[in-house]
């Protein structure tokens, strides 16, 4: 028999009831298998683990933690890298990995409807037949799941062109904090799909959801160009943007991340290369080969470019691109990956700056990241088992997201907030902001027990949980808000 958190054995015998005995989880050792997201660095045994198999299941079980004021995490495949899905040792975590049923591919609409627990690409495979897919590709994409993608509104490399994941959802089911299904839609009045999408399950839990599917292309083109350094593959990006032509995707490696890639995969990209690009064309025939032309023409200081034949030659390009978060582990122990974004045009400058970072502070970081949009994926490297390396990697990671601040840019892109970067909050909005946001979330969710803890740095509003301030809120006092 399991052991569950003290306070939780009669809410553990309800939600048996609920979804069956076989679907609660309360042994200590299977509850470890819970522990963390895909950022391992952050971890919590969590008190309890259901996993239902519908909405109404999770509605019940949402009503039965608020009727015992226990909080409550929703869970996809666990591939998250901000610690969104961290687990409450007091808590119960809700996933949703047994719904996995594909309910609709709509071709006349161009519509799928899917649970949250369908893994991103077997949309693509169930529309592909079709003639479509589905356009937002994290580099999990094989693992994570489409419930997961709509709470951290995840992008991935072709995001350049296609956007995210709130670009691609027209509908939502959700299970609100106090139990009921609701249907969020796009239409005129408040964008309340738009806010739910992204809000790192902190509204919410989705429990089917509506995507947007996209024709296959007509033609796609893929080229690697390898370069000396770094600072070249920067300056062929923003001269491919400049000349007005917009690729799918355009993705770039550094000389570390290329060595992990090759460990872990053997994708055997040109031997010497400082850093290479990945650049995928996509659309109709004639444009695709005109501005693939003019990309190639642009990569022109690369000291060698391959261009795929085929499929096959086009997955083996990026194989090494798409395994580059895992790869790491063939190099280092423990890594924190950042997920940064800064305006284009500063890449040369950060890129410099964090290799001074990396040398000044003796800490190794890998670059991997969507070019395109300057979306910056570094990957700081340590042993976690060396006495104080975790602290000083924390320490790196922390600079590189106020160097991405201090250049105009934001401290997530598509991982999330979490429990990783809510102590960053502050750095990028006034306290203001941050009050104001939370009342957004405690419309949801007055009594805070829906994935508490994540995004801001200290609960407030809801019933002025303790904070720093010490007087009423200036929206409160005006008029214009309520406290719940």
């Amino acid at each position: 028999m399991g052991v569950v958190t003290a306070g939780l054995d009669g809410l553990a015998e309800r939600l048996k009831v609920i979804t069956g005995a076989k679907n609660v989880i309360t042994d200590p050792a299977e509850l470890r298998t819970y522990e963390c997201d895909g950022l391992t660095y952050h971890r919590a045994t969590p008190g309890v683990v259901v996993l239902p198999d519908g909405a109404e299941q999770i509605a019940e079980i949402v009503r039965a933690c608020t009727a015992e004021n226990v909080p409550f995490i929703a869970r996809g495949s666990g591939t998250g890298l901000s610690g969104g899905a961290l687990p409450r040792t007091d808590g119960v975590l809700i996933v949703t990995s047994r719904m996995r049923r594909i309910l609709e591919i709509d071709v006349d609409d161009e519509r799928a409807v899917v649970e949250p627990g369908v893994i991103n690409l077997d949309v693509s495979k169930a529309a592909r037949p079709h003639g479509y897919y589905y356009a937002p590709d994290p580099s999990s994409q094989q693992i994570c799941s489409i419930g997961g993608n709509v709470a951290e509104n995840s992008g991935g490399a072709h995001c350049l062109k296609y956007g995210f994941t709130v670009n691609h959802v027209v509908a939502c089911e959700i299970v609100t904090p106090d139990g009921d299904i609701v249907e969020l839609t796009e239409g005129p009045g408040y964008d309340l799909l738009g806010a739910f999408v992204g809000s790192e399950g902190t509204l919410g839990i989705a429990t089917k959801i509506t995507v947007r599917l996209t024709r296959v292309p007509e033609a796609v083109e893929t080229l690697l160009a390898a370069f000396t350094s770094i600072e070249q593959a920067g300056e062929a990006v923003s001269a491919i943007i400049a000349a007005g032509v917009v690729p799918a995707a355009i993705e770039m490696m550094d000389a570390l991340s290329i060595e992990a890639a090759e460990a872990a995969v053997r994708c055997e990209y040109p031997a010497g290369a400082g850093a290479v690009l990945v650049v995928e064309l996509d659309g109709p025939a004639a444009e695709v080969e005109r501005q693939f032309a003019q990309a190639k023409e642009l990569c022109g200081d690369a000291f060698e470019i391959r261009v795929a034949a085929d499929d096959i030659e086009r997955a083996l390009i990026w194989r090494g691109r798409k395994s580059a978060f895992a790869a790491v582990g063939r190099i280092s122990p423990d890594y924190i990956v950042q997920d940064g974004v800064i305006p284009r045009t500063a890449l040369p400058e950060v890129l410099a700056r964090i290799d001074e970072l990396s040398g000044d502070s003796g800490v190794r970081v890998a670059n991997v990241f969507h070019a395109g949009d300057g979306n910056l994926h570094p990957l700081v490297l340590f042993d976690d088992a060396v006495p104080g390396a975790g602290e000083r990697a924390e320490l790196v990671s922390a600079k590189i997201l106020d160097l991405c601040i201090e250049h105009g840019g934001s401290i997530t892109g598509e991982h999330g907030v979490g429990v990783d970067k809510a102590k960053h909050m502050p750095r990028m909005f006034t306290e203001e902001d941050l009050d104001t946001m939370q009342m957004v979330r405690c419309a949801f969710d007055p009594d805070g027990l829906c994935n508490p803890g994540k995004v801001y740095p200290t609960p407030r509003l809801c019933g002025e949980v303790p904070g720093r301030r010490t007087k009423v809120h200036p929206l409160v006092e005006s008029g214009k808000a309520d406290l719940f």
